[in-house]
């Protein structure tokens, strides 16, 4: 009895029931190579800025689990940038970071981006990915949540 035959395809628009059933596969295995709690589960955290009239001018998308918080995507319209909007929704981020008892956030962002924003919040970089994209670098930065409790006291 031979090896099942199976093919390695390239696609560009997998059915989304395709992509979950490789979701749920990791995720089984994931269950299965550790303990893990409620803190594994991964929760998404929307943080939107909205014009008096409903325009998004701005956010911050993300997430936690396994007690840290990511910040996946930082941006603020370039009318109100320079007026402290990105750092108000960080700080909204690593808040409700600490309400769901993570201890730590991590973030990523490029040369071209906000090094410096991130530096200035207390984030440390851990990575480098030089050359993505070329003549660009990719930063990986994390800051530890303990203690941002009492600085809001």
């Amino acid at each position: 009895m031979g090896k099942p035959r199976y093919t390695v395809t390239l696609e560009a628009n997998p059915a989304a029931e395709d992509l979950a059933v490789i979701r749920s596969g990791l995720d089984a295995f994931n269950r299965n190579a550790i303990e893990m709690d409620k803190s594994g589960e991964y929760e998404a955290l929307h943080i939107l800025i909205r014009a008096n009239d409903g325009t998004v001018m701005g956010g911050l998308l993300g997430g936690s689990w396994w007690g840290w918080l990511y910040i996946s995507i930082l941006w603020v319209h370039e009318d109100l940038r320079g007026q402290d909007f990105g750092t108000d929704l960080m700080r909204a981020a690593e808040l409700e970071g600490l309400r769901r008892g993570c201890h730590a956030a991590f973030v990523d962002t490029h040369s071209f981006q906000a090094l410096d924003f991130y530096l200035k919040l207390g984030y440390t970089v851990f990575g480098e990915l030089p050359d993505f994209p070329p003549g660009y670098t990719r930063y990986f930065l994390r800051k530890p949540l303990t203690g941002l409790a009492e600085i809001d006291s």
